[in-house]
């Protein structure tokens, strides 16, 4: 945008410029369209055909296909850690082909090593900006450097002046960082793979929508490939592997004391840990490297990041203790074998967790979670509530979103984050709109009420007819421990599935239509956990008439709210959330009025479960508090603090 209006108020140059976003929260793709020359510009279409193309992730190469429009004599930029001499064999070799044939100058720099050596993290757009001026040739190289120092004055000046100032170097550093790389007369021998973004073997809705969406090619999906009713697979953004992060964490064994605490705060389940045994260690990696777990005896302990999937936010590194988590460039860590690492740690068994209990810190991150690789925010303060819930009760969850920045990172089309453990059990998840969402939670509650209600009926007539006397059992055990969801009850209800088939074939018109009706509710021998979500716009805003509705209704709905105290999705305007004093959008110079106490009205109703949580702060206690909530037989409400991006941090 700076670029653009650098142009438009410096020249006498028409420009138009359109930015085209995926749906990811951050970490995701832009697509700038910038148009501009000497005569009016009336295109209301996408740049098809481009003069400048720049890429400003090394990662995008051999997934996207970025070349194809661009004209004979046109300018390919970029951004890459790779030297002169190795940068044209990473192309791929359609992109190499197009080079050579277009006659296209090919021009590369470092801009994460410019950024990190003047503090800007992996902040590239000032790094890239500076580039497209000096290749280009729209201005005179001084005037536009002047200008994007001015641009850069205006824009940093109130975050102070030494974020200004690190701006200021990266420029300085540009030109001599910037290199044309000489192109080769015909191909070469050697070039990077087209990435292969899902199974080889996938068909339908995986093959035929979600490749396409994930290389940016959406527009060539046809309306009949689209699912008819809404009805998505989940488990899907595991195929995504994005790569977006620069550096990833690097397990220190030595230092590490198994404490779990950074699997318990990462919020995108991208560092996780495992108990395993040396049978499960046959045919490991030589690189995989485990300790001798503490306090399991016989077993070996492992740390593993799934640097695909990771958004190097450093919140893990950041919370370690002992340092046994260091940053590290990703090519690094896969040279040194992590990719296999982790393909081969997804294959472990899941949920072992020896002498330790669930319903501690170190225990809960045994559990498989089953809400992975979210598009949220690098660092998200909400998704690690979301992803001890389903650690917790993911395998009989269903849950109303309300829309948000849950609903945005929790289902947009066509990958959902919300998982299956290996049973095919996992949270049934489902988005409705910011004033109804506690409303359609009650709703999936009173639907799942009916139905163990009726289940039960039919539970009970069976006790009196001659059925086959193992599956009489099962189905009395159930009635006996009704309410119960340990893994007994589970076990149980897994039997009496197994068993149903052949009781029906088997048994006499009387009790072939009961069994058949307890074959069409056998979901529901367990309890379903009914959880609705949303954000505190939802909550103490524009759903709350609905909220208050449903806590009063004394039904067994737990709401979580995931309070950043702005509305996060939309840009950070204040809610009620909002505490008095603070800075927000529609509050700049500071909110007037306190934050609405949702927690001690609800309490005011004397039954309801009340929790007030904030994971950096306590982490047991968050833990305790969906235990709780869960376990409560009626209206549970937990008000999630939630660190956002939007608190300038």
């Amino acid at each position: 945008k700076n670029s653009i209006k650098i142009i438009g108020d410096h020249t006498d140059m028409y420009v138009q410029g359109y930015f085209q976003y995926d749906s990811k929260k951050s970490g995701g793709i832009t697509r700038s369209h910038l148009r501009f020359g000497k005569k009016a510009i009336h295109s209301q279409y996408l740049v098809a055909r481009e003069d400048f193309v720049a890429c400003h992730n090394q990662a995008f190469i051999g997934r996207f296909d970025l070349l194809n429009g661009i004209k004979e004599n046109g300018v390919f930029l970029l951004n890459s850690n790779w030297n002169m001499d190795e940068v044209f064999n990473q192309l791929t070799c359609e992109m190499q082909d197009t080079i050579i044939k277009r006659k296209i100058k090919f021009y590369n720099i470092d801009g994460l090593k410019i950024a990190d050596e003047v503090g800007l993290g992996g902040r590239v757009n000032t790094v890239m900006q500076t580039a497209f001026f000096l290749i280009s040739g729209v201005m005179d190289r001084n005037e536009a450097i002047g200008l994007i120092k001015e641009s850069i004055r205006k824009t940093y000046g109130k975050k102070g002046e030494d974020v200004v100032q690190m701006n200021l170097n990266a420029v300085d550093k540009v030109n001599e960082a910037l290199v044309e790389v000489p192109i080769p007369a015909q191909l070469p021998d050697t070039c990077g793979p087209r990435k292969q973004l899902v199974p080889k073997d996938a068909a339908g809705f995986v093959k035929d929508v979600i490749e396409p969406i994930m290389r940016e090619q959406g527009d060539i999906i046809k309306v009949s490939q689209m699912p008819l009713d809404g009805y998505v697979e989940s488990g899907t953004a595991k195929l995504e592997k994005r790569r977006v992060a620069p550096a990833v964490p690097k397990w220190i064994p030595e230092n590490c004391i198994q404490c779990n605490q950074c699997s318990f705060v990462c919020p995108h389940a991208a560092i996780r840990a495992k108990l395993m045994t040396e049978e499960d260690l046959k045919s490991a990696p030589d690189s995989f490297n485990t300790l001798k777990a503490m306090g399991a005896e016989g077993y070996q302990y492992k740390i593993q990041v799934y640097i695909d999937d990771c958004q190097g936010c450093r919140v893990c590194v950041n919370e370690c203790p002992k340092g046994a988590l260091v940053m590290s460039p990703i090519d690094t860590e896969r040279d040194a074998g992590e990719q296999q690492n982790y393909e081969f740690f997804e294959k472990l068994p899941n949920d072992v967790l020896a002498n330790f209990k669930e319903a501690t810190v170190k225990g809960s991150q045994f559990k498989q979670p089953l809400f992975e690789f979210s598009g949220a925010c690098a660092g998200c303060g909400e998704t690690p509530y979301i992803k001890l819930l389903t650690q917790l009760h993911g395998d009989r969850m269903i849950v109303a979103n309300a829309t948000g920045c849950s609903s945005i990172y929790g289902g947009t089309f066509p990958t959902i984050p919300y998982c299956k453990n290996k049973d095919g059990h996992g949270p049934a998840w489902a988005n409705s709109l910011f004033e109804d969402n506690a409303e359609y939670g009650l709703g999936m509650r009173l639907a799942v009420k009916s139905h163990r209600k009726q289940l039960k009926l039919a539970l009970e007539a069976l006790m009196e007819k001659g059925i086959d006397a193992e599956l009489k059992d099962a189905l009395k055990y159930s009635l006996e421990h009704w309410d119960d969801v340990d893994q007994q009850a589970k076990v149980n209800a897994q039997k009496i599935r197994s068993l149903l088939p052949k009781a029906i074939e088997n048994a006499c018109e009387g009790c072939a239509k009961l069994l058949r009706r307890v074959d069409e509710l056998k979901d529901y021998v367990v309890e379903k956990s009914i959880w609705a979500i949303g954000g505190d716009g939802w909550a103490y805003d524009i759903g709350y008439g609905g909220l208050d509705h449903v806590i009063a209704s004394g039904e067994d709905v737990n709401i979580l709210v995931l309070d950043t105290e702005v509305y996060s999705n939309t840009g950070g305007q204040a809610s009620k959330s909002t505490p008095m004093g603070s800075i927000a959008r529609f509050a700049e110079a500071g909110k007037a009025t306190n934050k609405k106490d949702l927690g001690m009205m609800m309490m005011n109703y004397g039954y309801v479960y009340v929790a007030s949580i904030a994971m950096g702060a306590n982490k047991n206690q968050a833990l305790q508090a969906f235990k709780e909530a869960e376990e409560y037989p009626g209206p549970a409400i937990i008000i999630a603090y939630a660190p956002c991006i939007n608190h300038g941090i």
